[in-house]
């Protein structure tokens, strides 16, 4: 059980931490050879210059003006100057509303934290319930518990505070949340009504096309589209099983950096030829010549490459039932993205195609049928490993509870003797321990996201974040506070009657504050004032740097620092509203910790938003949905939870005035569900109209479908240095039309030529079937 003296010693901890961090940083982002590290966005978009170009020699090292030195926190109130739109034009929507996020949680816990402090604190630490229980029933408390709920004595009137309090609670982040949702729609509405033209607001993804005995896909496609949308539909891309290509692309780029780094090394210094042994990891095999072994080997797989990519445009079967289809409009593109096909809902399936850049081509190839059972088998086993990951979190419950554990284990006394070694044990080491178990679980859970074959990088995160976010539901809180209470409580739930454990669980679930105080200092506070020194890409830049970098595309690749990473920033930011709204009546102790963490992670996110991360796709915040409904999650989990403490404390005649709460929470959730989601599920065909009016009357002589046409061309047919024409091969056509026969009868009612056969269709009225 972490006392006070605990607490202050691993905010020390934390606090000087966070503050070296920042000294740390100060130093290395005013250095000249760092400049490309922590001011990368600048250099990718050409408006910054290196400072390690012009001056002595010593300054293009080293920043030699011991004045910068002493305003090291200035980049703080700088990371604050630049207003919201002009940020948004920066760094793209989804970028600042992923801000809002941390901004949000200051907006409903500032107002929370000032109004527990004000009422519950006096009326919780007002009592001596905990000092009459450690007497004579051996639970185990500290000072920080008596300003929870657990302090306040069964059958009291006391607890109609708490219940007027999670009455204001919710009605203040309720109302919070509706106004975001609503600036947020006004704010994607008017991104799109006001971003500039790209191929995805004329494009749909078509999946699950049905097999033809006498058209290929590309034909089936095309076909289909002229019958059913004749005067809007323009072109398509189909879609083909690149993967195997893609794979071989990538082992030739890495072939060619290494060529390039013997190269460079063989240039500084070519008294001798440079030799390496073909073993694993160059530690044992044939010595042969680096420069030579290279060469053959990219030479070698440069045959392959072309090998495969012949059997990729010229085998039917590496053309998947799939295809990009861009329309003349934006309209029209809307209306086929929101609308059902065919009469069977199977086939013919639309959806708004991802931007480009957003697009992850690998999962293209999986045949939509196995979608189903692909997601089933990682909903089996993200169940499995919830499951099996209680088994750590137990133990790190056994670090935050040495206390309970001496009672029953006499012999680990001599560690609660030290204080300091105590204090330490349980304020700093079980937070630490908790973030180093959860380290390697997002990649994991990206993995598992992969194999579910969605097909944009944001669908990709937003699932992983899902799945972070139900993963620290289950475990890092209710885990956390079932195996706690029952460590806590060993001695008492040893020695007790079964049905008086209900009542020691009651009374532990608000002691757990303690744990996720220290878990928010480390996490959030520790953690997020390191997230700033950019450690790992700034090694890997000097590193690359150092060896690989040749040319300005070298560098620019060297120092692309990532995005932000959605798939683990908020289901973070979700645990800090959880741990807010479930504590605020129970424990307001641990408000404070929560908008420290708030605070600071706004301004540090802020500054790297800024300055550094390079959104890689723009989904004009299509997630704010998924964070609406989380914080209405833990909102209700709240509410639930402190029904159940109180019918542990017996607070008979108080408790059923929360039913409503739930329902009332769950009925504003489908008010703001019904009244705003649909700005981020739909486009309104208003706004495309509108849109497509503009643009017509400033760029009448706008040639679309040239700026359409490779859009969607998978990127290992894209910028390779073999000339090889892969439009017509893969369904893409020029202006000049390309003859392909066939001998399906219904081509004879297509009401449009054919862009693949060239011929005009009979002005027949149509009958039949459609495909």
């Amino acid at each position: 059980m972490a006392t006070l003296q605990d607490i202050g010693v691993s905010a020390g901890i934390n606090i000087l931490s966070a503050f070296v961090f920042f000294i740390i940083f100060a130093v290395l982002r005013l250095q000249p050879f760092n400049d490309r590290v922590y001011f990368s966005k600048w250099y990718l978009k050409g408006l910054r210059s290196s400072p390690a170009r012009g001056g002595a020699f010593a300054q293009r090292f080293v920043n030699l003006d011991f004045r910068s030195y002493m305003k090291f926190l200035n980049w703080m109130p700088e990371a604050l100057k630049m207003p919201e739109p002009e940020l948004i034009d920066h760094a793209g929507l989804d970028s600042v509303v992923y801000l809002r996020i941390y901004w949000l949680g200051l907006k409903i816990f500032t107002p929370i934290a000032v109004l527990a402090w004000a009422v519950l604190v006096p009326v919780n630490w007002t009592n001596n319930t905990l000092e009459m229980a450690k007497q004579l029933r051996n639970v185990t408390s500290s000072d920080i518990d008596k300003l929870s709920v657990s302090n306040i004595p069964e059958y009291s009137m006391r607890f109609w505070t708490h219940i007027v309090m999670a009455y204001a609670f919710t009605i203040w982040t309720c109302y919070v949340l509706m106004k975001e949702y609503e600036t947020i729609a006004n704010m994607r509405l008017q991104f799109v009504a006001s971003e500039a033209r790209r191929p995805d607001q004329f494009t749909v993804l078509v999946r699950n096309v049905p097999p033809d005995a006498d058209e290929s896909v590309s034909e089936l496609v095309e076909h289909f589209f002229l019958v059913n949308h004749p005067d809007h539909y323009l072109t398509h891309q189909v879609v083909c099983n690149a993967n195997k290509l893609a794979d071989l692309v990538k082992k030739k780029k890495k072939l060619q950096n290494w060529l390039d780094y013997y190269q460079l090394k063989y240039a500084r210094n070519n008294s001798q030829r440079i030799m390496v042994k073909l073993g694993f990891l160059g530690l044992w095999g044939q010595k042969v010549d680096a420069i030579e072994h290279y060469i053959a080997e990219i030479d070698k797989i440069s045959k392959e490459i072309s090998k495969e990519r012949e059997e990729v445009v010229n085998d039917p079967k590496a053309i998947m039932p799939a295809a990009f289809v861009s329309f003349k409009t934006r309209w029209a593109a809307a209306v086929c993205a929101q609308t059902q096909q065919t009469r069977n809902p199977t086939q013919w399936l639309t959806e708004w195609a991802p931007e480009p850049r957003d697009v992850f081509w690998s999962n293209l190839a999986i045949p939509y049928v196995s979608l189903t059972v692909r997601r089933l088998i990682m909903h089996v086993a993200f169940f499995f490993l919830t499951f099996f990951f209680i088994v750590p979190i137990a133990f790190v419950q056994s670090l935050a509870t040495i206390e309970g554990i001496v009672k029953a284990a006499p012999f680990l006394k001599f560690i609660v003797d030290d204080k300091f070694m105590k204090s330490v044990i349980q304020g700093f080491l079980p937070g630490i321990a908790l973030k180093l178990f959860l380290a390697f679980l997002p990649s994991i859970l990206m993995i598992m996201s992969k194999f579910e074959g969605f097909t944009s990088i944001s669908s990709l995160e937003r699932r992983a974040a899902f799945r972070y976010y139900i993963f620290n539901l289950v475990n890092v809180f209710l885990a956390s506070v079932i195996a706690g209470a029952a460590f806590e409580q060993l001695n008492s739930f040893l020695n007790q009657s079964a049905n008086q454990i209900p009542k020691t669980i009651g009374v532990a679930i608000p002691m757990k504050a303690t744990f996720f105080i220290t878990y928010i200092m480390v996490d959030g506070w520790a953690g997020v004032a390191g997230e700033i020194l950019m450690l790992k890409p700034l090694i890997m830049f000097h590193l690359k740097n150092a060896f690989l970098v040749k040319t300005d595309k070298d560098r620019e690749e060297a120092m692309d620092p990532g995005s932000i990473g959605f798939n683990t920033g908020e289901p973070r930011i979700q645990l800090y509203f959880l741990l807010g709204l479930v504590y605020a009546p129970v424990t307001p102790m641990l408000l404070p910790f929560i908008l420290v963490f708030f605070a600071l992670a706004y301004i540090v996110y802020r500054h790297q938003i800024i300055n550094v991360y390079n959104q890689e796709y723009e989904s004009a915040a299509a997630f704010w949905p998924d964070v609406h409904g989380r914080v209405i999650a833990a909102l209700v989990i709240s509410q639930l939870l402190l029904m159940g403490l109180l019918g542990t404390k017996h607070a008979a005649l108080a408790a059923p005035f929360l039913i409503a709460l739930p329902v009332l929470t769950i009925g504003f959730h489908h008010f703001c569900k019904g009244r705003y989601e649909p700005a981020f599920i739909r486009y309104p065909l208003q706004e495309a109209m509108m849109k497509d009016t503009l643009e017509s009357a400033r760029e009448p002589n706008l040639n679309l479908k040239s700026y359409l046409q490779n859009a969607y061309v998978h990127p290992v047919f894209k910028g390779d240095e073999d000339d090889y024409d892969i439009d017509d091969k893969l369904g893409k056509f020029e202006d000049e039309a390309i003859i392909v026969p066939t001998k399906r009868q219904s081509r004879r009612n297509t009401p449009a030529p054919s862009i693949i056969s060239g011929e005009d269709s009979p002005s027949l009225p149509f009958s039949g079937k459609l495909v």
